[in-house]
Order: structure tokens, then C-alpha cells, then sequence
């Protein structure tokens, strides 16, 4: 396991918050040995639950032309038919997974293309799993052409996340599983597909991002 670079402004800052608070509650708490030893633990776990958010897990990444492999970890929410006003302007298949704050939060490429279009919009910071989160909330979209099919990535803020980070543009020729960018704590991620695409993954399925197989092409 590796800390994305993302990770290290923020862990820094927090090791010394952390340390400057535990340094101000052993000066006044002397007196009560237990209350500053009980905040220093709860200040560790809070600090190893930091880094735990940043973690890249060595894993055996799923390569193959053939599929639309998971672009993040976390739990399929949406798997639907719908109509997208942002790039195709009809009907579309979508597929949205819903990543918690205790899961890895690298956002990776479904598939090995060219990136035709990349698009950030401001927007709201309702829930997540919020529907219209989709459309609403502050979000940057991607889309990869593969051949004669196109595929748009969403990664939607939530609540609890305020910064998305892309690592693509337009014109890239990007690489299935490789990173395409990471959002900070809670968030969604879609997957508009082509119609008649056949959806591999499930309801409620947990997947992993760079393995789990989503949909077939």
C-alpha cells in the first residue's frame, strides 16, 4: 500500500493540528491524566483514519478491451436508463457508484481510449445518493471515445466533498485502470453508457476500482 499524493498536504496538516491540540489539552488537563490520554488516542485514530483515505491498495488490476471496468470503489446505486442533456443529448445507460469516506477514493479510467471532451461545472453539494446530484452538484465529466463507442465519466461531489481533482484533457490517449483523478472524501461517480450496453454489475454490488467489471461493451 502507497499514500496518493494527494494525501500528503493534507495528512501534514493534520499530524500538526492534531499535535498542537494534544500539546494545548496536556498543558490545562494535567490534572486529569485520563481525559489527555483518551483525546490522544481518538487524535491518533482520527490521524491513521486520514491517511487510511489516501491509501492505494496493491491490487491485480482487470485489463481487457472488451470491458467497463469500476473507475472507483464503492457501491452501485443506479443502474438505469436516462436521458443526458450534458454530452449525448438522448437516451443513455447509467451506472453510478456511491464512494463513502472509508473507501479509496483514486478515480481510474473504465477503458482505454481518447478523451474527446472534459467538462467542469460548478454546482451543489447535496448527498451523494441525492438523484439529482447527478446534474446539480459541482462535478467534472469525461468523456472517452473507444473506437465507434463513447463513454462519459461523472465525478460528483457530495456533501462532504468540495474538490475533485482530473488528471486528463482533451485529445489524451488514456489507458484502462490508470488514475484519471481522486475526489476528496464522500462522493459518486457515473458511468454514462451507450445503449444496449450489457450491464455486468448488480444493485447494491460493492466494487473495487481498476478490478470489478461493470459493464461489457
Amino acid at each position: 500500500m502507497t499514500i496518493h499524493k494527494e494525501g500528503y498536504k493534507t495528512i501534514a496538516i493534520t499530524a500538526l493540528v492534531l499535535a498542537l491540540l494534544n500539546l494545548v489539552v496536556f498543558k490545562f488537563l494535567c490534572c486529569c491524566c485520563a481525559v489527555c490520554w483518551i483525546f490522544a488516542v481518538i487524535s491518533l485514530f482520527l490521524w491513521l483514519f486520514i491517511i487510511s483515505f489516501f491509501r492505494i491498495p496493491n491490487r491485480k488490476y482487470t485489463i481487457d478491451e472488451n470491458l467497463v471496468i469500476a473507475p472507483c470503489d464503492g457501491k452501485v446505486v443506479v443502474i438505469e436508463e436516462t436521458i443526458d442533456e450534458e454530452y449525448f443529448k438522448g437516451k443513455v445507460l447509467q451506472v453510478s457508484i456511491f464512494m463513502s469516506p472509508a473507501n479509496v477514493h483514486v478515480n481510474r479510467n473504465p477503458v482505454t481510449g481518447e478523451v474527446v471532451y472534459n467538462q467542469y461545472h460548478k454546482g451543489k453539494y447535496l448527498v451523494a445518493w441525492h438523484p439529482k446530484s447527478s446534474t446539480e452538484n459541482e462535478r467534472h465529466s469525461i468523456v472517452i471515445r473507444k473506437g465507434n463507442k463513447e463513454i462519459l465519466v461523472k465525478q460528483i461531489a457530495g456533501a462532504l466533498a468540495k474538490r475533485i481533482m482530473n488528471y486528463t484533457k482533451v485529445g489524451q490517449q488514456v489507458k484502462q485502470t490508470e488514475e484519471m483523478g481522486f475526489i476528496k472524501f464522500g462522493s459518486r461517480v457515473d458511468l454514462l453508457l451507450p445503449i444496449g450496453t450489457k450491464i455486468n454489475a448488480q444493485m447494491n454490488e460493492v466494487v473495487k476500482g481498476g478490478v470489478s467489471v461493470i459493464a461489457t461493451l
